[in-house]
């Protein structure tokens, strides 16, 4: 389903959340009041309006209630942001994503209209101590709650030539085999059966504990 977004700010945060919304097809404009930066964007983002965010009646001139997500991706003034996000919900804002850089700042835009906010640094920083923590073999990482995740890891030691039933993965490990990633491929929900090979990773589902302990 094709999203329409606003993305307000061109810094890195808003430049590669826009290209990303681009590549999946949706509908992005895109509010930039650095005009350098815009015209950078210019053959990205067909929709590209040069203007001043927290001027009440600019924002209003865009119809911030027609999109389905509003992204404040302001980074160089928290002011400024907190500015955007307040006015972006009281225009009506259907969903509204702000970056912050500090816990106080996560807190303020929460509490001021923000539905979600995007600690950008501390969240790649998380990620990276967990890959290169847990061992060797963990690829990328995605949290769901404190204690569970999705890992790519590297195929366990002993598990080539063998079936997922065999390896007794759940019952034995606690994860689950979400799916297996052969070069550029994915293949996901395996069947019980499905004998691992050589070169191969998996996405698997389990506890932090329960991972790491697999992937020594």
């Amino acid at each position: 389903m094709i999203k329409s977004v606003l993305i307000i700010g061109l810094g890195r945060f808003g430049r590669h959340m826009a290209m990303k919304f681009v590549e999946q097809g949706n509908d992005v404009m895109a509010v930039e009041l650095n005009e350098e930066r815009a015209d950078e964007m210019a053959p990205v983002i067909r929709n590209l309006q040069i203007g001043d965010a927290t001027n009440e009646d600019f924002l209003r001139s865009l119809g911030v209630g027609n999109f389905d997500i509003c992204v404040v991706g302001v980074g160089d003034s928290f002011q400024t942001a907190l500015e955007i996000t307040v006015l972006l919900k009281d225009l009506g804002a259907q969903y509204v994503v702000a970056r912050a850089t500090r816990d106080i700042y996560k807190k303020l835009l929460l509490r001021n209209g923000a539905d979600h906010v995007v600690y950008a640094e501390r969240e790649v920083a998380e990620r990276l101590a967990v890959r290169y923590g847990t061992g060797s073999s963990v690829f990328d990482y995605v949290e769901l709650t404190p204690e569970y995740g999705i890992y790519e890891i590297g195929l366990p030691e002993g598990w080539e030539g063998h079936s997922i039933l065999e390896k007794e993965v759940r019952t034995r490990h606690h994860v689950i085999v979400l799916a297996i990633k052969r070069g550029q491929r994915l293949f996901p929900m395996p069947h019980p059966d499905y004998v691992f090979a050589e070169g191969e990773t998996l996405m698997v589902m389990g506890s932090h504990k329960d991972i790491k302990e697999l992937a020594k």
